[in-house]
């Protein structure tokens, strides 16, 4: 009866001590959106830094007149700013909270350019991996 005990305690650790392993394979540290809109279209790349709370990017886009760019959830949400105004190159810090969803679940949050024209006008679902043109 002991042993039995003992070993399903075994077990439930060795569980536990796996959920932590499984939950970092999850994340995506590399992610990419290809956009479109309004006749235009383009790609980002995101490197995601979670010890430094940044999120880097590079934006290959053919579109004019560019402001700014967001991540944001399905909903329209705001979830990190992508710096203060357009920058093809950059990283921005952005809270470990939001930064830890966008790298676990990917596919549920989208990339937003938008232009003196239209905001939002350029969006993209960001998915794992690395976008090409």
């Amino acid at each position: 009866m002991r042993s039995k005990r003992w070993v399903a305690a075994v077990v439930a650790a060795a569980a536990l001590a796996a959920v932590p392993v499984a939950a970092a394979g999850m994340m995506h540290p590399r992610l990419g959106a290809r956009l479109s809109g309004m006749g235009e279209h383009g790609i980002v790349n995101f490197q995601a830094h979670a010890t430094g709370h940044r999120l880097c990017w590079t934006f290959q886009l053919h579109a004019k007149h560019l402001l700014g760019a967001t991540v944001r959830d399905a909903h329209g949400m705001m979830v990190a700013r992508l710096g203060h105004m357009y920058r093809a190159k950059g990283c921005a810090m952005v809270p470990k909270k939001s930064l830890a969803m966008i790298e676990s679940m990917p596919g549920r949050f989208r990339v937003w350019v938008a232009t003196k024209a239209h905001p939002g006008e350029l969006r993209g679902k960001l998915f794992a991996g690395m976008a090409h043109m």
